[in-house]
């Protein structure tokens, strides 16, 4: 592991979920008399689209920390996803929240406002367009009505980019749609395709697949100019006939991490980092994207480093 990930050895905590109800009241800063009632820690998750993976995952995560976290009652918040997300963490307007990589500053300050807890999946690019349309390849965008993703979204800053490097950012007549208004906007001839960033599978294009036919357009040859004009966060993904009984392409996809407000103090956010990593396969029932996480990819947050909580759990589970 990194050293910059890294935190000192100590011993493992022994009651985790006790620990954290004596920390309770130091946490939701009420008084330290315990004759008053005390309010709950709200761990409110910063998610995306009610469609969309981030959306997904997050209801299934609130659902485990207020079973499992006595005093903590956390709830999903709907948003334009990563970038809108990021902002919400690092103002404190969210305790959790889901991002792209690529969203992200190149590095980060000395003191970030948000920190990582893990990486949790990757988020492949979609291009969608009728199957029957003149959308074939990126070039073919070229003078149409595209939605290049909501503002705020992560998927406005990856298709931005992809556009940009085509050198096409300034021949597409571009939307600003979320996943929900680009599928309802394509099926009614409003635009012509659209973007959208996302872990297998998107229920919202699965939905539209289900019932229109689509084309997903193949990108996987623009993962490298990517990788020259904005770093090496971008890899190259398959989306299979299986997913979408759609054909096969390849695509640019990018990592998405689990973040977490700074100053969340050490054993609440050791705690979350616990039930995330051992409750993969509940959360993986409710998107299959979450099934893809393992401890030793989690920690591969570049270029934000883990919060101390999170990495201190990822040291002292190791066998």
């Amino acid at each position: 592991m990194s050293r910059h990930w890294s935190v000192p050895g100590r011993r493992r905590i022994a009651a985790p979920v006790a620990l954290l109800i004596l920390l309770l009241p130091a946490l939701a800063g009420v008084a330290a008399c315990r004759d008053e009632p005390r309010e709950p820690v709200l761990i409110r998750i910063a998610t995306g689209s009610p469609t969309a993976v981030y959306h997904a995952f997050g209801q299934s995560l609130a659902t485990i920390l207020n079973r499992e976290l006595p005093g903590v009652r956390a709830s999903v918040v709907v948003t334009a996803a990563s970038a809108q997300n990021v902002r919400l963490v690092g103002t404190g307007q969210a305790e959790l929240g889901f991002t792209q990589a690529d969203v992200l500053p190149p590095r980060s300050p000395e003191q970030p406002a948000v920190l990582a807890v893990a990486r949790v999946y990757d988020d492949l690019l979609h291009l969608v367009t009728t199957a029957g349309g003149p959308v074939r390849t990126l070039a073919d965008l070229r003078g149409r009505r595209v939605s290049v993703g909501a503002d705020g979204s992560g998927t406005e800053v990856t298709a931005k980019r992809l556009l940009q490097v085509a050198h096409l950012d300034d021949q597409v007549r571009q939307e600003h749609l979320g996943l929900d208004d680009s599928v309802a906007a394509l099926r009614a001839g409003r635009i012509e395709a659209f973007f959208f960033s996302g872990g297998l599978p998107v229920r919202g294009v699965a939905e539209l697949a289900g019932s229109t036919a689509v084309r997903i357009v193949d990108l996987g040859e623009w993962t490298e100019p990517l990788r020259r004009g904005y770093g090496q966060v971008y890899v190259t993904r398959d989306i299979p006939r299986s997913v979408y009984s759609t054909d096969p392409v390849s695509t640019v996809a990018n990592p998405n991490y689990l973040i977490v407000r700074a100053d969340l103090p050490e054993p609440l956010v050791r705690e979350v980092t616990r039930l995330l990593m051992e409750r993969r396969a509940e959360l993986a029932a409710a998107h299959p994207a979450a099934g893809r996480m393992s401890p030793r990819s989690a920690i591969v947050t570049t270029p934000l480093p883990l919060h101390p909580g999170a990495a201190d759990w990822y040291v002292s589970s190791k066998p």
